[in-house]
């Protein structure tokens, strides 16, 4: 099943047969003695496995797109491929505006610095100037709601009070794509309601969002399409609500069928 192409004008995010390879160390020396050893053998001790084999889709303006699968089937991988982290091997990615990610928790934070700190550090790197960060700082704090510790020294936040700071950062800096990771997971019930809402917000503007989720609730709730993913190819991709009743039946099945 297939949801229709997505306007060629209005299309966000593209990928055309995307194969993203790894090198996978198959064992690690112990001692000093072993790593010379592996230095005069023949025999690799290495071998390639495909995160992704040549997958095909594309997200348009104004999409809530779920990605989903069980653990391992390429689903972080893709966000990864979107944000920039990684090249893909072979085929063509195509993305148009500015992208936020949310992909793993503290991601894009300085350790030592605080709060407040991080908010002008992420909006640098994400090609703000210092003055148009400074405008919004205010909005980001108020939205993230991290009280007095939001002049300490993220380290010691919490992984709730990380997911916070990164989401509030991730919408106001108005991004035109915003990849979420199963990090709002982490949050309290009424953060997760401020987080649905601001989305909600985000589609009535225009904006594309790509969820990666093993939550079959918050796919629905959120998203209108989803991609179905396992063993990095895609299985399905339709409406959110066939998906995930097609997603609960994989991951009944053991891992591998």
């Amino acid at each position: 099943m297939s949801s229709p192409a997505p306007d060629e004008n209005h299309v966000r995010i593209r990928f055309e047969e995307v194969v993203q390879r790894f090198r996978v160390i198959r064992e690690r020396p112990d001692t000093l003695r072993e790593a010379f050893s592996h230095l005069f053998r023949r025999r690799t001790s290495y071998y390639n496995f495909e995160a992704l084999k040549g997958l095909s889709f594309s997200i348009g303006d104004s999409e809530v797109v779920g990605i989903v699968g069980r653990n391992g089937s390429g689903k972080s991988t893709i966000l990864k491929v979107i944000a920039g982290v990684y090249r893909p091997t072979s085929g063509v990615v195509n993305i148009s505006g500015r992208v936020a990610a949310l992909i793993e928790l503290g991601a894009g934070f300085h350790q030592d610095l605080t709060g407040r700190e991080n908010i002008v550090l992420n909006g640098l790197l994400l090609g703000f100037s210092k003055q148009h960060i400074r405008e919004r700082e205010q909005q980001i704090i108020d939205f993230a709601g991290l009280g007095e510790f939001i002049d300490s020294p993220v380290k010691q936040y919490s992984s709730g009070m990380y997911m916070r700071l990164g989401f509030a950062i991730a919408t106001e800096v108005d991004p035109d794509i915003l990849l979420i990771d199963e990090i709002l997971a982490v949050g309290d019930a009424a953060f997760q309601k401020k987080c649905s809402e601001r989305i909600q917000e985000f589609c009535a503007r225009g904006k594309t969002i790509v969820f990666v989720s093993h939550s079959a609730t918050s796919v629905r709730a959120i998203c209108q399409r989803a991609l179905l993913i396992d063993a990095g190819k895609i299985i399905e991709d339709g409406p959110a609500d066939d998906v995930m009743t097609h997603y609960e039946e994989l991951s009944q099945q053991p891992a591998g069928t």
